[in-house]
């Protein structure tokens, strides 16, 4: 079964849990860490004895600044996709704005990358049941699927009713198909399985297993990682409030090995692949 494993390549004071703390317009001012973190994942996704190539979903203040860095992942055998350009949560942008952002980073990443970007994920997973127009808008400006829809009860995202495979979505602009992020049905709910904070969180064997049952349903699914968390020494952000710093900064230390055993006991390639949409 191929699997998709996926990056979002943001830096660790442009994340969701200290948007209320941090502003964009002081993004400049912090110590970056996302080139070298970056570059550490792509070192692990080229140790093992199979090199496993994925999609990099890049933020596209990230591309701006440094270029170098959306070449090297394109160079280095990996799909380039949109993460949106200021890391704005979908359901807080109108439709005008989401569509200039969307189509700001498109372009740039491509001009980049000398890549066909048709994949794109919102920053947060911030599609939601309030959102119906972003993936039309998504298909108007040239992507072909999304992976935003995280089927789970969240305070910041999440649609629990939506489905937990891989499928299309009709609009009136055409079709483009969604790839949730990992879910599994259990307990009478839906627990995420397919990495970030949940990854940290879990230990290594329910991960696994689950991911695994998945799999052995017949379904892949589709795997997130954040530079910053394979950064365990990262800069902390002072006044933060518990739950941010418990979802940001827990097991940091724990992330690279569990993404190696991950590595070793799952086959992955870029999202493109697994939907049958190589260009």
């Amino acid at each position: 079964m191929l699997n998709a494993f996926s990056v979002d390549v943001e830096d660790y004071y442009q994340v969701g849990a200290f948007a209320g703390i941090i502003s964009p317009n002081d993004w400049d001012s912090w110590e970056s860490r996302v080139v070298t973190n970056t570059r550490k994942i792509l070192d692990i996704l080229d140790s093992g004895s199979n090199p496993v190539s994925g999609t990099f979903f890049v933020l596209g203040w990230i591309a701006e600044r440094f270029p170098y860095l959306v070449r090297e992942i394109a160079d280095r055998g990996h799909e380039i996709a949109s993460h949106g350009f200021m890391h704005q949560l979908v359901y807080k942008m109108t439709e005008t704005e989401f569509r200039n952002d969307v189509r700001r980073t498109r372009l740039l990443l491509q001009e980049q990358s000398g890549q066909s970007v048709i994949g794109y994920r919102a920053p947060s997973f911030s599609i939601v049941k309030r959102t119906p127009w972003a993936h039309r808008i998504l298909a108007e400006e040239g992507y072909c699927y999304d992976s935003s829809v995280f089927p789970i009860h969240h305070d910041l995202h999440g649609n629990a009713d939506a489905p937990l495979e891989i499928h299309d979505i009709t609009t009136e602009s055409g079709m483009i198909r969604e790839f949730p992020p990992a879910v599994i049905r259990r307990f009478g709910q839906n627990l995420p399985t397919g990495g970030g904070g949940y990854f940290r969180f879990f230990p290594y064997f329910v991960t696994s297993r689950w991911l695994r049952l998945i799999n052995t349903s017949g379904k892949p699914f589709v795997f997130y990682i954040h530079p910053w968390e394979v950064d365990p020494q990262q800069p902390r952000i002072p006044k933060t409030s518990l739950k941010s710093r418990f979802r940001h900064y827990l097991n940091l230390h724990r992330t690279e090995s569990r993404l190696k055993r991950l590595l070793n006991d799952f086959n992955f390639v870029p999202i493109r692949k697994v939907l049958k949409l190589e260009s």
